[in-house]
């Protein structure tokens, strides 16, 4: 075969033999690179093939920071999940065949470097096509080259240092050519950045979608590079990769010698690029009509709410609305949320049935219910008008709490008088579900999560259960209906392309940025109050000086920094966006070191099902912050050094 290149990642020669897995891609059976790239049609699958390698995460199984942090947790033994990134969870990771090994694709993981192989064959090769039009070519190299930069970060925010792979090695390269060493972090985010920046001033790219979902919709615009080159600068400014001393020891050299590959000392100049980054894609979002989602009437007519309810509905919306979604930069169209709303919805009626209803697994312990806001904005464990001692004790619902809590019906402090978000994402014993129901949505006719041994939610058997007692409202889209009589199966389920960036996502980076720069200033404050406003919560200044027991808390940069953080895993809970941040805040190893609750789920007593039980106690060591190389690849590649701990 002429002209096949092929690159060697982590030091394995792969021979010519490999390219057989194009035979897809290539016409009359012929595995050659060049027959691959000789007409657009084909060309258009091999783009397809680059983008092929995008992680499912809108599927729990094939998304590692759903299922591998605290935000859900599984009956045990597990069952109808993949337990590969669970047993991440429970402390379980090996050296030996690591899950979700996205350095190799085992467990779970996806051959990552075979995807950075198959982009760099793609760019160098499609100049040879010759029927299609420029403007065309131009726009398929942005795509991939985006591409790429998104599986070099995905693989640094997993591994750390990694081998960069900028170009592919040829077939005849030596033993010595193929033993590819990791690189420093700051050179791997730096070729992140200048994929990103090539990408977006590729004057083929969109700046946004504006043809049809089939066609179109989920294909890389330059909002979509924009707010990629903000998130990974904001990871390359964060404690994790800037100045962290706890992994000094993880050198080019095995044996101690060498050069480090994460500076000990942080480097504020990287906030100040964070800053920039973050600014230019908001303005350049801003500019092409994106703003945070608002629930529209007009759209609905027919519904039936209040303000409490649109509220909810705006929170909810901003993740699931897939039609007249304004808030979602990046949406994952090759991960669909579709399966997983069934696991994740209770059974709420008599219509509901175990083959095709809801399965209602994904079960957040009561440490994501804590971490609410009150109704007054601020952390239940700070405000002074809150019992936070009593929040264990039960409490009967009233005409006040008509929204959020069945009437008449008892239930646990915690559940009262907390923000909308918390009434928007979680699902609790005696709580409102507002909708999902055929031609019925109405606040005159609301549902009601119903969990005491016998109840509909509750424990029916070996499976379809929730082992805490709470449930992900936030993900289920208000076009999964129920069945005709009224009775909710779940079974109608309206799947919607999984939210990799949404705006308010977007802001919240701003707002961290802005604070490491400049500290406490209006110009900080008006990126977090913004996503509050969505929120349906006053402004930070306003909450901390009249609810909080440390109404000054939010005047220091120390203290908004702990505002902020609060904040994002508020927003963007159940997104997969929790298991990244505390990695790269580096507060992992104190929030993944703690009890996983839940309530006693077979009681049918109020007194006895309200009863905090562990379900398990997490660990977590300073090792955990990056995943272990397959020991295989390290015997292999004399020149790759493990990750310290493992």
């Amino acid at each position: 075969m002429k002209n096949l290149i092929i690159p060697i990642a982590l030091g394995l020669l792969i021979s010519a033999g490999s390219c057989k897995k194009y035979l897809d891609v290539v016409p009359d059976q012929v595995g050659t690179i060049d027959n691959a790239f000789t007409q657009r049609s084909t060309a258009e699958k091999f783009l397809f093939t680059c983008y092929a390698y995008m992680p499912k995460h809108g599927d729990m199984d094939d998304n590692p920071a759903f299922n591998a942090g605290d935000e859900v947790w599984y009956m045990d033994p597990i069952r109808d999940v993949d337990a590969d990134f669970w047993n991440i969870a429970r402390g379980m990771q090996n050296v030996g065949n690591p899950y979700g090994s996205f350095w190799t694709g085992k467990n779970q993981g996806i051959k990552l470097f075979t995807a950075l192989r198959d982009c760099n064959i793609f760019l160098a090769n499609i100049d040879k096509v010759r029927d299609m039009e420029l403007i065309e070519r131009e726009r398929w190299k942005a795509e991939v080259t985006f591409l790429k930069a998104y599986y070099h970060f995905y693989l640094v925010r997993m591994y750390g240092p990694i081998p960069i792979i900028r170009t592919n090695l040829d077939v005849g390269s030596t033993p010595e050519q193929v033993q590819v060493p990791r690189e420093h972090v700051d050179s791997c985010f730096s070729y992140i950045v200048q994929l990103l920046d090539e990408a977006a001033a590729n004057d083929a790219l969109p700046a946004k979608i504006v043809g049809t979902e089939q066609t179109e919709l989920g294909r890389i615009t330059k909002a979509i590079v924009l707010a990629l080159k903000a998130k990974v600068l904001v990871t390359a400014a964060s404690p994790l990769f800037n100045g962290n001393s706890d992994f000094t020891g993880l050198k080019t050299d095995e044996k101690g010698g060498g050069v480090p590959l994460i500076n000990p000392v942080a480097d504020a100049k990287k906030w100040e690029a964070a800053v920039a980054a973050c600014k230019e894609a908001i303005e350049f979002c801003q500019s092409n009509f994106y703003s945070l989602q608002r629930y529209n009437p007009a759209l609905n007519p027919s519904w039936i709410i209040n303000d409490t309810i649109k509220t909810q509905l705006s929170i909810r919306m901003a993740v699931t609305e897939k039609d007249f979604n304004t808030e979602v930069i990046w949406a994952n169209t090759s991960s669909r949320a579709t399966d997983l709303q069934r696991w994740t919805m209770p059974i709420l009626g008599s219509g509901a049935v175990s083959g095709s209803g809801p399965k209602g697994i994904l079960a957040p312990p009561i440490k994501m219910a804590e971490l609410f806001y009150t109704r007054n904005g601020v952390p239940i464990t700070e405000d002074k008008t809150w019992d936070y001692a009593g929040r264990f004790q039960l409490k009967t619902a009233t005409s006040a709490d008509t929204f959020y809590i069945k009437k008449n019906e008892q239930t646990v402090k915690l559940h009262f008088d907390r923000e909308p978000r918390f009434y928007a994402d979680l699902a609790f014993d005696r709580g409102v579900w507002f909708g999902n129901w055929v031609n019925n949505y109405s606040i005159n006719n609301m549902l009601y999560v119903k969990a005491r041994r016998a109840e509909f939610a509750a424990r029916q058997g070996v499976s379809n259960f929730s082992v805490t007692g709470y449930w992900i409202k936030k993900l289920i889209s208000m076009g999964t209906a129920g069945a005709a009589d009224g009775n909710v199966t779940g079974s109608n389920q309206t799947p919607y392309p999984w939210p990799e960036i949404r705006l308010a996502d977007l802001y919240l980076l701003y707002a961290e940025a802005l604070n490491e720069v400049n500290g406490p200033g209006p110009e900080t404050f008006r990126w977090i109050d913004a996503v509050r406003d969505r929120a349906g919560l006053p402004t930070v200044a306003y909450s901390w000086d009249n609810f909080s027991n440390q109404p000054t808390r939010y005047t220091t940069k120390a203290g908004l920094r702990d505002i902020i953080h609060q904040e994002r895993l508020i927003e963007l809970a159940f997104e997969g966006q929790r298991f990244w941040d505390l990695r790269r805040w580096r507060e992992a190893h104190i929030v993944l070191n703690a009890p996983i609750k839940g309530w006693s789920t077979e009681q049918q007593d109020p007194a006895a099902y309200y009863k905090p039980v562990v379900q398990w106690t997490q660990t977590f060591k300073l090792r955990d912050y990056f995943w272990p190389i397959d020991q295989d690849e390290i015997l292999r590649n004399k020149k790759l050094v493990q990750n310290p701990g493992w």
